[in-house]
């Protein structure tokens, strides 16, 4: 397995396409306009030069990374001859639909399909393309060239062989994949957007204050990030479209998002993307100020 596509030049798509460029891999990375893969590279580019600052890769490397990726805006052109799709569009499910179908089309029926969704259900994308056994979950973490974790998803209908193939690519690219089953969230998001929701009724409730909850998770349980802060790192819209799933494919109360969380997403306040969530990213990407309809 030598050359991937990956589709999306967001957030997550630009790291798994870093990931995979940095490890030796040519990499294609597809969007719908030039407008967004120039600032998928541009943000390659700027991670590659905090490594080099670190220390952690050379310039040549650096260089060598950016050399591996070839940008498109047809997804047609840009999965000739690929052995891997990773899809990384927004967790939306109909455009994730979508793009499979193109994909069916397009692509040879030897060539193995993944979602980097966070929460769709493997088996659903699956059952829109021939031989669903080649369509897998890869949940990559954020940011992805330096999260460990992929969550790798059995669809009902992913195969042995499919599954193991992902498995050791995930190992080559310095990760540690987990292999878990087709159930809404998984395990990563099952158990965390519970929290984070709870996070958002407790606040809801005027239990505590933002700073508070944050403090209270990060010092009392040792949490590298507070709940809120993360919501915010995360996107809410993607909280809430995860939330959703979940409550969609359980039908169980528990995972109903916060009204709170609904109101926010209306109002475009999305966290760090959007410049505003529980904190104000206006003067500063760290959630160093407190949103000021939470004061």
């Amino acid at each position: 397995m030598k050359i991937i596509a990956v589709i999306g030049a967001g957030t997550m798509g630009n790291g798994i396409a870093h990931t995979f460029a940095q490890c030796g891999f040519t990499v294609k990375l597809i969007d719908v306009s030039e407008k967004s893969l120039d600032k998928g590279m541009a943000t390659i580019f700027a991670n590659l030069d905090r490594m080099v600052a670190k220390g952690t890769i050379t310039e040549e490397e650096k260089f060598k990374t950016i050399s591996n990726i070839i940008t498109y805006t047809d997804i047609k052109d840009g999965v000739v001859g690929v052995d891997l799709v990773v899809e990384a569009a927004t967790e939306n499910v109909e455009l994730k639909l979508n793009i499979f179908k193109q994909l069916n089309e397009v692509c040879s029926h030897n060539t193995i399909l993944a979602t980097n969704t966070s929460s769709i259900s493997i088996t659903q994308i699956g059952a829109v393309v021939a031989h669903p056994e080649r369509v897998i979950g890869m949940h990559f973490m954020n940011p992805v060239p330096i999260m460990k974790l992929v969550e790798i998803i059995r669809g009902y209908n992913t195969s042995d062989e499919v599954t193991k193939i992902i498995m050791t690519l995930s190992e080559k690219l310095g990760k540690t994949p987990v292999e878990v089953n087709d159930y809404p969230g998984f395990v990563a998001n099952r158990i965390l957007m519970p929290m984070i929701n709870e996070a958002i009724e407790t606040l809801y409730n005027k239990v505590a204050g933002v700073y508070e909850i944050d403090t209270v998770m990060k010092l009392g349980l040792g949490h590298p990030m507070g709940p809120l802060q993360l919501a915010d790192f995360i996107g809410l819209d993607v909280c809430l479209a995860i939330l959703n799933v979940m409550y969609d494919g359980f039908k169980n109360p528990k995972y109903a998002p916060c009204p709170l969380l609904v109101n926010m997403v209306r109002a475009g306040k999305l966290g760090v993307k959007s410049g505003e969530g529980f904190y104000d990213y206006s003067e500063s990407k760290k959630a160093e100020k407190i949103s000021k309809q939470f004061i």
